[in-house]
């Protein structure tokens, strides 16, 4: 994922790693038989047509490469090829996620981030102001996301005008971030243990500036952010009698003011658009939290996109959001499946919008000329791409799956992209 301008958030290659646990690995789960793809029109015989020469030229391409297609349009199969085959996904697990958040909370949901407190008298907190977050995973002090997806984050700065318009003028305790409703987890089965240091911050809760602190990925950001919204209190001219903290909220307290984040199909079109794994451990502990009740935790993410795809009995290994998981898996077949039941959706549209077009974010300076949406997928010597290609014979977006092991990254995108190009011109 590319580094934001500040003041924007930087999500990437920090350091400062915690203790964690690895949760038990589950058992590989096979192809379920809704995931067995149709006879593919190239695999060792001519196609029904005869022959086409479109499909000759991808299964040359594929040829001795440990690499599965499958396309699909209107669900109906047009060329598979070691298609039924489950490899790990990468971040095209990303794509997953989205699917099963939107199945779950719809485009338009928006995630809070709260203050509460007990009910001021007279303009006095007595005890502690808390602030709460649900997975917003935009919380800021200020600044914006990039350029072309530009997008307004959660300014804890609204915040601490709305408590001072509630009418308070000083807070007797102190100002405490909250630690729940999700757990600290920070591992995956299936990470490399440097993951942590350098590809994904803490997923909280309550976030803030990415949760990166002086250039590292920080274990506290409940309390960097009570620090922040105090020195903002304060300019308000609300008096804070104790220091910052964080830990985890008392019963008994009433929500004094409230922010809502920007619809989460726009916190996804980040998330797919630069591949950011904050935005999707953050949100697949929010999607955790929905599935099976507090805590939110990596696990219980994972499981609820297991149980989307079985419902349409694909069969999906899954053990985080963000697709760092070697462990992972998926078939061609049964992800292409997915997005032609993702198209029939009231959200199947917006989705496709939400995944990176050629030039755009993780697909810049790919696939000039084609029209395409999709996600892509790179761990090491793993490399996927995954979404909608318009077919120009039958104008109509098709839904495809490329993934492969054991190919160098640079051969990799240079056979994704002459066989996505392929596809686009000439499949029928």
């Amino acid at each position: 994922m590319p580094p934001l301008r500040r003041p924007v958030l930087t999500i990437l290659l920090m350091t400062g790693v915690i203790g964690f646990a690895a949760p038990p690995a589950r058992a590989f789960v096979p192809c379920s038989p809704g995931d067995r793809p149709f006879t593919s029109p190239v695999a060792g015989s001519p196609s029904s047509a005869g022959g086409l020469r479109w499909s000759k030229k991808v299964d040359k391409l594929l040829r001795g490469r440990r690499m599965g297609v499958a396309l699909r349009d209107g669900g109906a199969p047009l060329y598979t090829t070691k298609a039924k085959v489950h490899r790990t996904p990468a971040s095209t697990e990303k794509l997953l996620l989205s699917m099963a958040l939107l199945d779950r909370l719809g485009p338009n949901a928006r995630l809070a981030t709260s203050a509460w407190s007990r009910r001021p008298r007279n303009g006095v907190i007595r005890g502690n102001l808390w602030i709460s977050g649900k997975g917003d995973p935009s919380v800021t002090a200020g600044g914006s996301y990039g350029d072309a997806l530009s997008f307004r984050p959660t300014r804890l700065g609204r915040l601490a005008r709305r408590v001072s318009q509630a009418g308070v003028n000083r807070i007797s305790g102190r100002v405490k971030g909250a630690t729940g409703p999700f757990d600290r987890t920070w591992y995956a089965p299936g990470w490399r243990p440097h993951f942590p240091q350098l590809e994904v911050a803490l997923p909280t809760a309550l976030t803030f500036e990415g949760n990166i602190a002086h250039g590292r990925h920080t274990s506290e950001p409940e309390r960097l952010a009570a620090r922040k919204l105090t020195r903002q209190l304060e300019r308000l001219g609300v008096k804070v009698g104790g220091r910052p903290g964080a830990g985890k909220r008392p019963g008994g307290l009433t929500p004094l003011a409230r922010l809502s984040s920007v619809p989460l199909e726009v916190l996804m079109r980040w998330m797919n658009r630069q591949s950011s794994n904050f935005f999707a451990e953050v949100l697949g502990k929010r999607l955790g939290l929905e599935a099976a009740g507090a805590p939110g935790t990596i696990a219980k993410g994972a499981r609820a996109i297991e149980q989307m795809a079985a419902g349409q009995d694909v069969g999906v290994v899954a053990h985080d959001s963000s697709g760092l998981s070697y462990r992972n898996r998926v078939s061609p077949w049964g992800l292409a499946r997915l997005l032609g039941w993702a198209e029939g959706q009231s959200w199947g549209a917006r989705l496709r919008h939400l995944l990176p077009g050629p030039g755009d974010g993780t697909l810049a300076g790919r696939l000039k000329g084609v029209r395409v949406r999709a996600k892509t997928g790179t761990l090491r010597d793993i490399s996927a791409l995954s979404g909608w290609v318009w077919l120009r014979r039958s104008h109509s977006w098709g839904e495809f799956s490329i993934l492969s092991q054991g190919i160098s990254k640079t051969k990799a995108v240079a056979l994704e992209d002459r066989i996505v190009g392929i596809l686009s011109r000439s499949a029928v």
